[in-house]
């Protein structure tokens, strides 16, 4: 499956008052600032518009609309096809000259569609971030894009240049022998439906569940189809490996939806987990989680995670 990893840089033209986590902020001015650009039929609604599935905005913040899921898959909806990775800072006040990165991961064919993603940005800086200061929203100017270590764009010259090749993500099994401890931290809140609720406790299977689901919805989606996985057995092994130390708490985050009018509470865990036993099986889900992310609500940025692996 094909990716896409950029960064935008922004600067500051006026002071800033943003939230400690910034996802929500950054999605859901994206998601304003990109309707506003590529929307055609404004008087429809994205689930009856001729346009869905080829419109940026639609594949991106309409993915069930948009994209119906692939024939005999084992999702009710597609996964969206992007990944925010908001700056991580949780300082909240920022002035006039300050620079921000914020990263999006696209997935398949939506690297395509970057120069909206560009411009959209560009419009976003436009209408402002963050909390009104003396009536104004705070301004930004999109300094540069870049792809690795490569700028895809400009402020000096407002070109667009798209990568010339996209790495790829597989579930190829590793070579050389596989570490038998592993040690995950979770950057972001990672959200998973499970029966202890709010208990800051991450079973391996339940972690492994997880990332299984996500990681095969995205190659049925914007890959080459389901891999061919054997779930049972995978399911099994999980479940023999152990949870060596456990540094998890829970993070009690809401954000407000101005579509439903209602606060959305969007809780999960931080910190670190270790895990001993037969990784093998495991180890290329874990390494794709670093860049996919993991558990619910990736297009806000959450579940983002790295990776520690070691042999005894």
């Amino acid at each position: 499956m094909k990716f896409g990893k950029y960064l935008f840089h922004i600067k500051l033209t006026r002071d800033a008052v943003l939230p400690a986590y910034k996802g929500s902020t950054f999605r859901g001015l994206l998601g304003h600032a990109l309707k506003r650009t590529v929307c055609a039929l404004k008087n429809q609604t994205c689930a009856t518009c001729i346009l869905r599935q080829n419109c940026t905005y639609a594949l991106v913040f309409e993915t069930a609309h948009a994209l119906p899921a692939p024939e005999n898959a084992k999702i009710s909806d597609p996964p969206h096809p992007m990944v925010l990775e908001p700056p991580l800072t949780e300082e909240k006040d920022f002035s006039i000259g300050d620079t921000l990165a914020c990263g999006i991961i696209l997935f398949g064919d939506l690297n395509r569609h970057l120069p909206y993603f560009i411009y959209a940005f560009d419009q976003m800086g436009r209408i402002g971030l963050g909390k009104s200061l003396n009536g104004n929203r705070a301004g930004f100017t999109l300094e540069s894009v870049t792809f690795g270590d490569k700028a895809v764009y400009s402020k000096a010259d407002g070109r667009v240049t798209l990568p010339d090749l996209l790495p790829t993500l597989d579930l190829t099994p590793d070579q050389d022998k596989s570490p038998d401890q592993v040690t995950l931290k979770l950057h972001t809140p990672f959200r998973v439906s499970s029966k202890t609720g709010q208990a800051p406790d991450l079973p391996f299977d339940l972690l492994m569940r997880s990332l299984i689901r996500r990681c095969t919805a995205l190659f049925n989606t914007y890959g080459d189809g389901e891999p061919p996985l054997n779930y049972p057995d995978l399911v099994k092994s999980a479940g023999r490996v152990r949870l060596t130390d456990n540094r998890l708490s829970w993070f009690d985050w809401q954000r407000y939806s101005s579509r439903q009018e209602t606060k959305m509470y969007m809780g999960g865990l931080l910190g670190q987990v270790a895990y001993q036993g037969d990784l093998g099986p495991f180890m290329p889900f874990l390494r794709m989680a670093q860049t996919v992310h993991a558990g619910k609500n990736t297009a806000f940025g959450l579940g983002k995670v790295s990776l520690e692996a070691m042999n005894q």
